[in-house]
């Protein structure tokens, strides 16, 4: 006979500590985000411009992020480092190790949307006296962006649920308060039922946000 005596007092005296972790995992996962953006676009114009060492640099990175865990990439940065003697803090551990997984992914979502633009956009912005920064910058990139819209944010959503990991490694992420409160408590099922809320509140919160922003960047 299932027998299980559920007590919620515990998990609510200290949901303000899960709501201010989840903050934490929000502010982790869009600094990565904004990281993986940026080296994302780096990597893609690299690998569909150049040749040589850095083409071969930017495929590895990709290949790396796409086809390994997540998990091992985490320790790489957390472990692997820390035996050459570089250490770093749990949070810049996962901050390192988001950016790295999303900018891989983000990299072939960018160049999937470059070759979705017609190369007739460029030619024709540099017709019209354009330099090449301000053909891609002006014209190019803010069409691929529209293309890429939607997988940047599920990008955004997975990075939320990917800093979990954090846990494995100290941080004390959304996931990583949760296991820290119900160790403590042995109240395993109310913390991480609520957890599981919370994670949902800020995934909708996130697709919610898109869509506004999305409404009001492509009206046109």
């Amino acid at each position: 006979m299932f027998e299980y005596n559920f007590h919620w007092r515990p998990v609510l005296k200290t949901l303000p500590d899960l709501i201010q972790a989840g903050l934490t995992t929000l502010e982790v996962a869009t600094l990565s985000m904004v990281i993986g953006i940026l080296l994302g676009l780096c990597l893609a114009l690299i690998r569909m411009n150049m040749n040589g060492p850095l083409k071969w640099f930017a495929v590895s990175w990709i290949e790396m992020a796409r086809n390994t865990p997540a998990l091992f990439q985490l320790f790489f940065f957390g472990f692997g480092l820390g035996a050459i003697g570089i250490n770093l803090t749990p949070y810049t551990i996962i901050l390192a190790g988001l950016s790295f997984n999303c900018a891989g992914y983000l990299a072939e979502n960018f160049r999937g949307g470059f070759q979705a633009v017609p190369d007739t956009q460029l030619k024709a912005a540099r017709c019209l006296g354009m330099n090449a920064w301000q053909a891609y910058t002006r014209i190019v990139i803010p069409q691929v962006f529209k293309v890429i819209y939607h997988p940047i944010t599920n990008q955004m959503v997975w990075a939320v649920l990917m800093s979990s990991l954090g846990m494995l490694i100290g941080f004390r992420e959304l996931s990583g308060e949760t296991q820290f409160f119900a160790s403590r408590t042995f109240r395993i099922f109310e913390y991480f039922a609520v957890t599981a809320v919370l994670y949902y509140v800020i995934v909708k919160i996130i697709l919610a946000a898109s869509r506004l922003l999305a409404m009001r960047l492509f009206r046109y």
